[in-house]
């Protein structure tokens, strides 16, 4: 950071600080006569900063700005449409993915707590918090992005935030066949199986496109069905006239209220579904999906972390184990074989770019 932008940072915290304190005599006095932000922090910076330039006094009061009600230095970042996940690593170690490449960025904050306060107005209008009792918290933002944040003691050197970053828009088919992440003939024999109702399971390693691939899928899906859609945080955007997406709810501050994917997937099946899509199977709840899917409730899709189709199987196998409930092995693998139709595995690629690699038929 140069002496300049250091000396513009020192100022606008200064005056930011300046900024709660009259808001907070203006609170106490009763007084509602305020203007808005934006006019207030003008003010106070042409009343505190006026032997500046004009031009300096005006990034300051965009910084302060910036800083009492938006992300910080994080707003830069996610202005970028390109940017795909921010991830920050401490106050003064922030990167971004761009087209599946991972890269350092110049933006840093002035210090830990100037850090932890842009975590603070992540989460508060969300209803979630972290601390160290809870130092771990995940949270979805309006968007639809997805937020993750560890704070010390767990994380040794500052505070770690990751921002997964989802547009309006999702890729259909043909837009995937242009990307190369599919060809021709994957896409046709895709469609063909889900218009045939087979129950097809996508893998891949994080970030390789599967939740996108997910979504394509589901453009297949007629729209006279009655589709359910379960997911931890809401990333799918079906084009159905008739969908019900129902997420998944962690336990409050006091420990109670969590909703799971499993409840969630066992009230669908009264939901009278012609369709369950589940974002990912990640629990015992893969116990219920094939005993869904071996009752009547054919052509399901979902996700599943795997390094291959062949693993992805394994991975239900073991996941449906977890379930608790004694059913050997051989039970299990029985009805991963008449549950699961098609695994399509996807692999992201040296270069950023993500593919499917291979399309394999679950043998009876």
């Amino acid at each position: 950071m140069s002496a300049r932008d250091r000396h513009i940072a020192e100022v606008a915290s200064t005056l930011r600080g300046r900024l709660v304190e009259r808001r907070r005599a203006e609170a106490a006095t009763g007084w509602r006569g305020a203007p808005d932000l934006e006019q207030t922090v003008r003010e106070l910076v042409d009343e505190e900063a006026a032997v500046l330039p004009g031009s300096v006094r005006a990034e300051i009061a965009e910084r302060v700005i910036r800083d009492s009600v938006g992300l910080g230095p994080l707003e830069i970042l996610l202005a970028d449409p390109q940017v795909e996940e921010v991830m920050v690593n401490g106050p003064d170690r922030v990167f971004v993915e761009r087209a599946g490449r991972i890269e350092p960025t110049p933006i840093a904050f002035a210090d830990e707590e100037e850090l932890r306060n842009a975590i603070e107005r992540i989460l508060a209008p969300l209803g979630r918090r972290v601390d160290e009792l809870s130092p771990m918290v995940d949270a979805r933002l309006a968007d639809g992005s997805r937020v993750n944040v560890v704070i010390p003691p767990l994380a040794i050197d500052g505070p770690a935030v990751s921002i997964r970053r989802f547009g309006a828009e999702r890729p259909g088919p043909d837009r995937l066949v242009e990307l190369g992440t599919l060809d021709g003939g994957q896409r046709e024999r895709l469609e063909q199986a889900v218009r045939e109702r087979r129950s097809i399971l996508v893998s891949g390693g994080t970030g390789s496109g599967k939740t996108t691939l997910l979504n394509a899928l589901s453009s297949f899906l007629a729209a006279e069905e009655r589709v359910v859609t379960i997911e931890d945080a809401a990333e799918l955007r079906l084009q159905q006239p008739h969908v019900v997406r129902l997420e998944s709810r962690p336990a409050g501050v006091e420990g109670r209220g969590e909703v799971t994917i499993r409840d969630l997937l066992r009230n669908a099946l009264r939901m009278r579904p012609d369709r369950i899509v589940i974002g990912e199977v990640r629990g015992a709840e893969a116990l219920d999906l094939l005993t869904a899917l071996n009752t009547g409730h054919d052509g399901a899709l979902s996700t599943v972390h795997a390094n291959s189709p062949r693993d992805a199987i394994a991975r239900l196998e073991t996941l449906a184990l977890m379930a608790g409930v004694g059913l050997p092995h051989e039970a299990i693998a029985e009805q991963v074989r008449r549950g699961i139709d098609l695994v399509v595995h996807l692999r992201r690629q040296p270069d950023g770019s993500r593919r499917v690699t291979e399309i394999a038929e679950v043998e009876r």
